[in-house]
């Protein structure tokens, strides 16, 4: 491991988790960490009281939700490094460990919940698939769990975000930022202590939508590209249909053909596009990673 404990501050953001975070904090403890930081978006329960009595640093938000908390750490924390992690103790801190394995060579570093994933309820588990295959798809990348609530992050890079996520988005907007210096590493997921905060439609389809924006924002290429692509499918319909008449009944649509035609060679030439911008940013991404190694 070449990055070490002291290199890295916890930051975990907290709102009402008094029956989680006094175990969370001890596990920290015990595997070695003492540079805690508890972001506080004003609980109305014993929960900054509990962090308190544990001996580690308090500081209350500004802004909202996960974001905020971020935003408000990143001006606190004097490492290099930072993990943030969810305080309602589903994630062991052991597995902070390979994070920090390959902190020298990423700006982020995701522990995607390999390990114990029949604790997430099947529905958000579903949500959770849906939300990662069109941040792969939309961004260029190959993640398996980019709404995981343990992940490492660069301090200095943390400080270049442009966060403006309000809801439970904050993963993705951070993943689609540094989607060319990320990687992941399993870690274990365990049942959560407390309420759920998370809404399974209302949050999943902000979170969904947000990907969406995000792609245009950092990755217009490639999203226009899919979605031109996405003309292939009347194309065959006017073909067969053109296609169909000529054989049945001896029509020919001169009309409706050249308009197939066109719509067929707009879309071969968004899926070209979109290939080269997928080779282009895996191309990048080797490279960057060389340079790191360098």
């Amino acid at each position: 491991m070449t990055v070490s404990r002291d290199q890295v501050t916890v930051v975990i953001p907290v709102l009402n988790e008094e029956r989680a975070i006094g175990a969370v904090l001890r596990e920290l403890k015990e595997h070695g960490y003492c540079n805690v930081l508890v972001v506080d978006g004003y609980s109305t329960d014993k929960t900054v009281e509990v962090a308190n009595d544990n001996g580690v640093r308090v500081v209350f938000q500004h802004g909202r939700g996960k974001t905020g908390a971020l935003k408000t750490a990143v001006e606190h924390v004097n490492t290099p490094y930072l993990v943030v992690m969810d305080g309602d103790a589903t994630y062991d801190p052991a597995g902070i460990e390979r994070l920090l394995a390959h902190a020298d060579y990423y700006d982020q570093v995701i522990g995607y919940r390999a390990e114990g994933r029949k604790n997430i309820p099947k529905l958000h588990r579903l949500g959770n698939g849906l939300i990662t295959r069109a941040f792969n798809l939309l961004m260029g990348t190959g993640l398996s769990d980019v709404c995981s609530g343990m992940w490492l992050l660069r301090t200095e890079k943390a400080r270049q975000l442009e966060l403006n996520s309000t809801g439970f988005g904050l993963e993705v907007e951070v993943a689609a930022q540094v989607r060319d210096s990320v990687t992941e590493v399993p870690v274990d997921y365990r049942s959560r202590v407390g309420e759920k905060k998370l809404g399974t439609w209302r949050e999943g389809l902000r979170i969904l939508t947000s990907v969406v924006k995000l792609a245009r924002a950092y990755n217009p290429v490639l999203l226009f590209s899919a979605i031109a692509s996405l003309s292939i499918i009347p194309a065959f319909i006017i073909l067969g249909w053109v296609g169909l008449e000529v054989v049945l009944w001896h029509r020919w649509r001169e009309t409706w053909l050249m308009l197939g035609t066109m719509l067929l060679l707009f879309a071969s030439q968004a899926v070209a596009v979109s290939t080269m911008s997928i080779l282009l940013k895996r191309m990048e991404r080797r490279i960057m990673q060389s340079l790191r190694k360098g």
